[in-house]
């Protein structure tokens, strides 16, 4: 790794933030951002990424390359979740498996944007696809990590629905109705759609909120993050050691595929390490909330634990200049 793009990194103020709000927890002061206001940043952000993405696919368009793209994400949110399945299924438990499944498929929305302030701060620029990419992929990989429970439990596969769409145990209807309309998905890819139906115009309309505002509210979004994570990691000693092992390796494992993906699709270097970031990451947001529904024996203090405690910080301290350090040697 380029140890000045790890520098670079380290004195991004977002990053600073993050550790600042990390350090917070270690020495445990009574600093908090009081709820609702870390949702209001979670709700200002999707909103600011999307639409900014939207602008961008106004300009690229659906061409060959942008299809294949997300044709290509949308295979890696359901290949991931069956081999994470079966690698853990014996260590963790089913429910346990399942759950990881899905949270290593899905996708952390705050990396990604984490990457993002990593590329502008280097005036690398990135397609708005990428973004649509982003909210395609958080979705599959919880009801592929669902469906391979049901499969491997054999529970009742032949019996016909009951009312409301449940079977075994799931309300099928309301986990696909979390699943791909939940307020997070649903504010990315709305405010996508309205950032590419109105394009520039729409842009100079709302700059000064998605433009100029966006890396201090990222901030004060990741100051949250670090204490929260921070706090998290009393839990670790529950996940065992290979969920901690699975939460450092599968990262790069993951970005290494995304790379070869990019290369072959013959992305430029800031899609290539988006791209590489959406693989790497875990969701600690639209998961739990489905897993919460669908799989309610799955203990959250192993699949959080690994997702925000672990593979987060990993990601946006090391991670990110790292996958890029790979990109820039191997594109150049």
């Amino acid at each position: 790794m380029n140890p000045a793009y790890l520098l670079d990194n380290l004195l991004n103020p977002p990053l600073l933030f993050f550790l600042l709000g990390a350090g917070a927890a270690l020495v445990r002061s009574d600093l908090e951002i009081p709820q609702p206001f870390p949702k209001i940043l979670s709700l200002y952000l999707l909103f600011a990424i999307g639409f900014k993405g939207g602008v961008e696919l106004s300009h690229s368009g659906l061409g060959g390359q942008t299809l294949a793209v997300l044709l290509s994400a949308v295979a890696m949110s359901l290949v991931v979740p069956c081999y994470v399945f079966f690698l853990l299924r014996g260590r963790l438990g089913a429910e346990n498996a399942a759950a990881v499944a899905a949270t290593y498929g899905s996708i952390s929305a705050v990396t990604f944007m984490t990457a993002i302030a990593f590329l502008e701060t280097k005036g690398v620029p990135y397609g708005g696809h990428m973004v649509a990419a982003m909210a395609l992929m958080e979705s599959p990989a919880i009801v592929a990590g669902v469906l391979l429970l049901r499969m491997t439990t054999r529970a009742g596969s032949a019996a016909p629905l009951p009312a409301g769409g449940a079977t075994n145990g799931i309300a099928w209807n309301e986990l696909l109705r979390d699943s791909f309309f939940n307020g997070s998905v649903f504010l990315l890819t709305g405010s996508l759609l309205i950032g590419a139906a109105t394009g520039d115009r729409g842009w100079e309309a709302v700059r000064p909120l998605t433009d100029d505002l966006f890396t201090g509210v990222l901030c004060l979004f990741l100051l949250d993050l670090g204490i929260v994570a921070t706090r998290r990691l009393e839990a670790i000693r529950k996940a065992g050691l290979p969920a901690v092992a699975f939460a450092l390796v599968a990262p790069p494992v993951h970005a290494v595929v995304a790379m070869v993906l990019a290369r072959l699709l013959g992305l430029d270097r800031g899609d290539a390490l988006l791209l590489t970031i959406l693989a790497a990451s875990a969701s600690y947001i639209a998961v739990p909330a489905a897993m919460r529904l669908a799989v309610p024996r799955a203990n959250p203090s192993i699949y959080v634990t690994m997702a925000l405690a672990l593979t987060f910080p990993f990601n946006i301290v090391v991670g990110i200049p790292l996958y890029y350090s790979i990109i820039q040697w191997w594109w150049s």
